[in-house]
């Protein structure tokens, strides 16, 4: 049986093969992978019992915590969705967001704001800590019924383009895909550990969050970022990475000034001669590139990166390999080198769509990018088969509508009767006066212009061969066009980093 994986896959996956391995690690909180997935199945049992199925949305209202993983894990297995609230945001704002999603669940921590919302709203609220724990205690683990890597898993708000926020759906085949990109952009290997000190509800820290899971490395989680605490679990986790940039380095070597912590584990970009004595500076590409590249969230995290174009132009990088970006005009072309368009992607690491949002998603999603890496410009004419398109992912389909050139020979239909043979036409034949017949001058028994014409065998002269034969002639072969000269003349791709 074949199927597809999704993030409760990997999970099972690890706690069968990496059983002595640390997975999560939170104040006193430490579970290995099989101790992970027994949870997990708990968890994903006990939502089952409050009503949460697939397509449901649980909602996270709380600081860092284990639980977001552990809650993100539960909602693979069922087919839910989890979304880890912005906890910064205000009562109105986050009364918004429960209003538009609608959860089935809601795990929360205490604070004034969470406080109200819980006294307003009603259906099934978990309050973390000691309820979550006698939740998960009381559910038995079982079995569910497969899910699709398709199926929306993380739900992420981000920045309005209507006037209000938008949940952007991921699935775990974008999550898992990206994940990928990530972890060989950056050289993660098993016993990667990774802190996180940045906030959940920003896919920055998530998408680390999620590759180090990936990898089968270590988790460690802290509630919100405190140069302190970031040095001593830095020192005491041996941690390999977290989420730091700018004033947050400068933060942290402030902190550790007097060489209290030993942060050597820390394999970083480089920063200023205090911070990069204290570290490892890393020279995998993505350190090496001061982490630099375009993201946002409909996206997974990471669009383009830096570090796969070093040395090349332009400030983004290039695209993952897992996706292709163009700079599109409002028509739908792409727009030459040097002008303004909006960014268009397409790729396993891209988002699933809006919630609840159907003319959003009937506006941004709709894109559809052309086959080809380079514009290139209009044809005037065809040579047997030199410019027919390539098959591309949007061509997919039943075999009888993939375009010729996307089957492969096993796929032809079967063709009736005798093949034909394309043959060179033989030119009319006339007595030269001395017994021999030779090509007659001029003359071709499918037309043929004396101007076309040339010499032939024994002073005779050959007519030209038709033009679906020219290209067997070196002397009369019509090229195809010269894609490097036209790249060169047009500019080339216009992505960041082309």
């Amino acid at each position: 049986m074949i199927h597809s994986l999704t993030l409760s896959d990997a999970l099972a996956e690890h706690a069968r093969s990496r059983p002595q391995v640390t997975a999560v690690v939170d104040g006193e909180v430490r579970l290995t992978y099989p101790e992970l997935d027994e949870r997990v199945s708990r968890l994903a049992a006990a939502l089952d019992g409050l009503g949460v199925g697939a397509g449901d949305r649980v909602v996270w209202l709380g600081q860092n915590a284990y639980a977001v993983l552990e809650l993100l894990l539960a909602c693979s297995r069922l087919g839910a969705v989890l979304c880890p609230a912005n906890w910064r945001q205000s009562l109105d704002e986050l009364r918004f967001v429960l209003g538009d999603l609608a959860p089935g669940a809601v795990v929360w921590e205490p604070s004034d704001v969470t406080t109200a919302l819980r006294d307003e709203a009603g259906g099934a609220w978990v309050r973390a800590g000691e309820e979550y724990e006698r939740l998960l205690a009381g559910a038995a683990p079982r079995d569910f019924a497969q899910v699709s890597d398709a199926e929306p898993v993380l739900a992420l708000y981000t920045a309005a383009f209507s006037g209000r926020p938008s949940a952007a759906l991921l699935s775990s085949a974008a999550l898992l895909a990206h994940a990928t990109t990530l972890l060989v952009v950056r050289r993660m290997e098993p016993g990667f550990t990774f802190l996180n000190n940045g906030p959940l509800f920003h896919v920055g820290t998530m998408m680390f969050c999620l590759a180090t899971f990936q990898i089968g490395g270590t988790n460690v989680f802290t509630p919100a970022f405190d140069p302190e605490e970031v040095c001593r679990l830095i020192d005491a986790e041996r941690v390999t990475q977290a989420f730091l940039f700018g004033p947050m380095i400068d933060a942290v070597a402030k902190a550790n000034a007097g060489g209290k912590y030993d942060l050597s584990s820390l394999r970083f970009v480089a920063h200023s001669a205090e911070w990069n004595d204290m570290i490892t500076v890393d020279d995998s590409p993505w350190c090496r590139s001061k982490m630099g590249g375009y993201g946002q969230t409909e996206v997974g995290g990471m669009l383009t990166f830096l570090g796969l174009a070093e040395g090349g132009a332009g400030p983004a990088g290039r695209p993952s390999p897992l996706a292709q970006v163009r700079i599109m005009a409002p028509d739908g072309s792409e727009v030459p080198v040097g002008e303004v368009g909006e960014i268009c992607a397409r790729g396993k690491t891209l988002f699933s769509g809006y919630f609840a949002r159907p003319d959003l998603n009937a506006e941004k999603v709709a894109v559809r990018l052309a086959p080809h890496r380079r514009p290139r410009p209009p044809r005037t004419r065809r040579h047997h088969h030199l410019h027919r398109p390539q098959a591309t992912h949007d061509q997919v389909g039943r075999r009888e509508h993939l375009p010729r050139r996307g089957r492969t020979r096993a796929q032809d239909p079967p063709r009736r009767g005798r093949r034909r043979r394309h043959r060179r036409p033989r030119p009319r034949m006339a007595p030269d006066g001395q017994g021999r017949r030779v090509p007659e001058a001029g003359r071709h028994r499918h037309g043929g212009r004396p101007d076309h014409a040339r010499e032939g065998p024994a002073g005779g002269v050959q007519a030209p061969a038709p033009r679906h034969v020219r290209g067997h002639d070196p002397e009369t072969r019509l090229h195809p066009p010269d894609y490097d000269a036209l790249d060169e003349a047009h500019g080339g791709g216009n992505y960041p980093g082309a």
